[in-house]
């Protein structure tokens, strides 16, 4: 009996041991797992966090670099445009009106292909000052100029400007000689009618010729060659032609007009007649006529010069005299109804017909007629005059 109960007494410890000896394994598994769990996760956290950092710096490495390729290639294209570097070859006319405006400039630079962008040539003029220098004129550039060398040649001062030749015959009006130069591209009607009616232009012989008509300056521009750029200014244009009749006409020969009494203005008006009948061979003749009427009021033609011409300076262009337009048309250029010299010149004469009005030839003829031979028949009297018509 005592036995048994010592041996079921070892029996119980054994177990309670044994089972004890169960807990503390499992709390050492269990505590083993966990470390390991931890051990197991906190790599992994680092890790991941390594690979975001590392993915993040490579993208934006790669974004940077990415955005400087881009500016830089951008940059230096646009530099190319700027120092005109690899660009074809081209050539334009510009055309800059009073009224054009930058925009409009540069817009026909990049429509022509003298420039790319727009942009960069307008901030380039914008911090250089050059849209300043732009000033009215046609201008031929090309693509061998960078952004400072075409505004510099889009200044009034530029080599590059594009100029014309226009010559302006003889015994041409004021009127045909702007519409001449209009056509020519060197400015417009309007434009020089306004200049030469309103712009005081300081030379002694237009001094008492009041302003307000551009026909004031009938008989001063003078006939010639010129060269003029397109687009000038109007001023200069009639300027130039002014001081070439300032020239020509020298103090000599203006000695010479005033010494038979008569003004530079009544001179020209004689020349202007002469230039607008004559043939071409015929002037001192045709000078001959004019003084014979004027010298005699009381003569057969009772001072009237009854000159075509005169009146054709007042009718429409391209419209022809008629006879009746002797008595009907109400002008002081009409000298079939005014007696003495027209109000003014009626063209531009040159040099020759200006000197057959300073001398003359010495004729008693006070008529001419234009025969089928294309040259003028020159006659005393009326009676000779008449047959001559009637042949």
């Amino acid at each position: 009996m005592g036995k048994r109960y010592y041996d079921d007494w070892d029996r119980d410890r054994d177990w309670d041991r044994d089972r004890a000896r169960s807990r503390d394994r499992d709390r050492e598994r269990d505590r083993d797992r966990g470390q390991e769990r931890r051990r197991s996760s906190q790599p992994a956290r680092k890790k991941k966090k390594k690979r975001s950092v590392f993915s993040s710096s490579m993208t934006y490495i790669l974004l940077v670099c990415g955005v400087s390729f881009i500016l830089a290639t951008v940059g230096w294209t646009i530099a190319n445009d700027m120092l005109a570097l690899n660009k074809e070859e081209k050539e334009a006319v510009i055309t800059i009106k009073d009224e054009s405006d930058f925009g409009s400039v540069v817009d026909q630079l990049k429509d022509n292909g003298i420039i790319k962008y727009k942009a960069a040539f307008r901030l380039f003029a914008t911090f250089t000052g050059g849209a300043d220098k732009v000033s009215a004129g046609q201008y031929t550039l090309d693509t061998n100029m960078d952004y400072n060398a075409i505004l510099n040649n889009l200044s009034s001062g530029s080599a590059k400007r594009t100029s014309t030749t226009v010559t302006i015959p003889e015994g041409y009006t004021i009127r045909q000689i702007f519409q001449l130069l209009e056509e020519n591209g060197v400015s417009t009607v309007e434009k020089l009618e306004d200049m030469a009616a309103n712009h005081d232009y300081a030379f002694s012989f237009l001094q008492d010729i009041p302003l307000g008509d551009p026909a004031r300056l009938e008989g001063y521009l003078f006939p010639d060659t010129y060269e003029f750029y397109r687009g000038e200014d109007p001023k200069y244009v009639i300027n130039k032609m002014l001081v070439n009749f300032d020239a020509k006409v020298t103090d000599s020969i203006r000695q010479q007009i005033w010494d038979q009494g008569k003004s530079i203005g009544e001179l020209l008006t004689v020349a202007s007649m002469i230039e607008k009948e004559t043939d071409g061979t015929d002037r001192a003749t045709i000078a001959s006529v004019i003084y014979n009427r004027l010298n005699n009021p009381n003569g057969g033609t009772q001072g009237y010069l009854q000159i075509d011409a005169t009146i054709q300076y007042v009718l429409p262009e391209g419209e022809i005299v008629s006879e009746e337009d002797y008595n009907t048309v109400d002008s002081p250029y009409n000298t079939y109804l005014n007696k003495g010299l027209p109000p003014g010149p009626i063209s531009n004469p040159g040099m020759e017909s200006i000197m057959a009005a300073i001398n003359p030839e010495k004729t008693n003829y006070f008529y001419y007629a234009l025969g089928d031979d294309k040259h003028h028949h020159f006659f005393s009297s009326y009676s000779e005059f008449q047959a001559f018509l009637n042949s």
